[in-house]
């Protein structure tokens, strides 16, 4: 793999990608939280609307006057049509972003891509703008059997790579969350330095307590399969990670036998315990700090 010279700040870097990397590398964030609120939005703004109107028309013509309750339901309603106006506006930024990501796919061989799933409400406003927009942008992996759900995010990560690497050849699948900054470039570097590892798991490994207590924030259904030490078993930390082509395909295959727990980061990692892989614990994917050469920070 050839790279060329540049620097290696977080604003840019130089670095670019050789053919042997320019098959693909795809990155998944895992929640959209800008295109929620639009979807929260949205979903009722046509009788938002209507209400305003209405009520607008009923001052207008002088009719009884608007009780207190109206003149709030007014209020908030047109606060929501500003709400609104923002969101579409950041919408209008992210398909600007849409040729960005078209160039780096082009010019580098990295392809970016954010994933999420279906409404609750199948078909609802927020299905239909993320169609809209993934018609304009194509930069979505829409997964039509997953709900969008925190809950659901384990099982999300699994149909995410069975998708990519039924979809592309490439030579690593990542996974960024949404709120991590990427140093693309310094991941292309890091992540060339493996290529002759077929069976390649990296990320920043950690380990964790398993909760058992249902109230618990992070509390783990399957607790009790982590024995009595209560501990998870050596996985890497969710924000970031990647994976050979090798495991990708692994998971695709045995998509029907790879059970999830509560967590995508350790369901990851449960895949690849009792595989022939070679775990790396990569310090530049720890993203608690940004610093020279860094791949990560969280934002």
């Amino acid at each position: 793999m050839h790279t060329r010279g540049g620097s290696s700040s977080r604003g840019q870097s130089g670095l670019g990608f050789g053919s042997r990397v320019s098959s693909l590398l795809l990155a998944m964030f895992a929640t959209m939280a800008t295109i929620y609120v639009a979807g929260r939005l949205w979903q009722d703004a046509e009788t938002r609307l209507h209400l305003v109107e209405e009520l607008d028309e009923r001052i207008g013509q002088g009719k009884s006057a608007v009780s207190v309750d109206d003149t709030l339901k007014i209020i908030a309603c047109r606060e929501q049509q500003k709400r609104l106006s923002a969101v579409e506006m950041e919408l209008a930024a992210a398909r600007q972003a849409g040729a960005a990501l078209k160039k780096m796919e082009d010019e580098k061989g990295i392809v970016l891509r954010f994933v999420i799933g279906r409404s609750a409400n199948r078909g609802d406003s927020l299905d239909r703008e993320i169609d809209n927009e993934n018609r304009q942008t194509n930069d979505f992996i829409v997964l039509d059997g997953q709900v969008e759900a925190t809950e659901e995010q384990p099982k999300k990560s699994k149909l995410f790579f069975i998708h990519a690497v039924e979809t592309w050849d490439a030579e690593f699948y990542a996974k960024v969350n949404d709120d991590v900054y990427v140093n693309i470039d310094a991941l292309g570097a890091t992540l060339s330095t493996h290529l002759d590892k077929p069976r390649t798991y990296i990320g920043c490994m950690k380990s964790g307590e398993v909760f058992s207590e249902p109230t618990h924030k992070w509390y783990e259904p399957d607790w009790w399969k982590f024995g009595d030490a209560k501990s998870y078993f050596r996985h890497a930390s969710g924000e970031i990670y990647a994976i050979s082509r090798a495991l990708a395909q692994f998971i695709s295959i045995n998509r029907s036998l790879l059970r999830t727990y509560a967590h995508d980061d350790v369901s990851t990692g449960s895949w690849f315990i009792g595989l022939d892989v070679q775990h790396i614990d990569e310090s530049k994917f720890c993203c608690s700090s940004w610093a020279t050469g860094s791949i990560c920070a969280a934002v």
